[in-house]
């Protein structure tokens, strides 16, 4: 059937089929535009806005401003750990001593190193405490209880390897992830993967019983996630994705796909 493609409008793949409320809805779905019974796949047409959204270069503008938002948040909390100082949007007080790239910061994410405790104490860290120090913290004050913070026993038992044993390869892993992360969302970067990736970490935390600022971070990456074709257009992935492609279309790089041609969508 040619023409224009209407709303509300079922298309199978062998023909069109009106969208009616009730039964003949039911019967649309699992019917041909002949009538008759088809296992072949029906496709419910996307709405505009949708695919303007989520779609369109002209949408890019939005995600442009959700990914310097988050892509900062990332940033900035990877910045102390892997560098040691702080980090500013205000570049006229990058010189200032608290926003230099040395600091104890990163002690026991990154490195080793004696650092100023609670109570005024030195306290010698090492790779990776701080990590076994958060999963230590959240075991103590997030099972007590009828109603404990930490929901899912599985987490428990993951917290506690943490402690014990995985902080040694977590404390340079997250610390160097969220530098990654951030700088890639800022660049618009493999946008859909690292949006991804940064919404594991914060659930790793809302999972622990830490919400903060979490909940939003991870709206936006679903947001971002949903985006992944025209979230980076004003960004690097308008390059990049057409030349690598996606593992079911192959990108230039690689040759077209067979019986594609040469153009990639993105």
């Amino acid at each position: 059937m040619s023409g224009r493609r209407r709303r509300g409008t079922l298309f199978p793949a062998s023909g069109t089929v009106p969208f009616d409320e009730g039964k003949e809805a039911g019967r649309a779905m699992a019917s041909t535009a002949n009538g008759r019974p088809s296992s072949a796949p029906v496709y419910i047409e996307e709405p505009a806005i949708s695919k303007w959204l989520f779609g369109s270069s002209t949408a890019g503008w939005i995600w442009l401003v959700a990914r310097l938002w988050l892509g900062w948040e990332w940033l900035q909390a990877g910045w102390s750990k892997l560098f040691g100082g702080n980090i500013t949007w205000k570049f006229w007080s990058w010189g200032d001593p608290a926003y230099s790239l040395t600091g104890d910061g990163n002690i026991g994410w990154i490195r080793s190193g004696t650092v100023v405790g609670e109570g005024g104490k030195q306290q010698t860290l090492q790779v990776g405490d701080a990590v076994a120090g958060f999963a230590k913290g959240a075991l103590a004050s997030g099972t007590k209880g009828d109603h404990p913070d930490i929901a899912y026993a599985w987490y428990v038992n993951w917290l506690e390897w943490l402690r014990d044993t995985g902080h040694t390869y977590f404390g340079p892993l997250v610390a160097i992830g969220e530098v990654v992360i951030g700088i890639a969302l800022i660049l618009g970067l493999f946008t859909g993967i690292m949006a991804f990736l940064g919404a594991v970490l914060n659930f790793s935390f809302v999972f622990a019983g830490s919400a903060g600022v979490n909940p939003a971070m991870i709206l936006v990456s679903g947001l971002l996630i949903l985006a992944w074709r025209n979230a980076g257009w004003y960004g690097l992935d308008r390059f990049v994705l057409p030349k690598l492609g996606t593992p079911w279309h192959r990108g230039e790089v690689f040759g077209p796909s067979p019986g594609s041609g040469t153009r990639v969508p993105t």
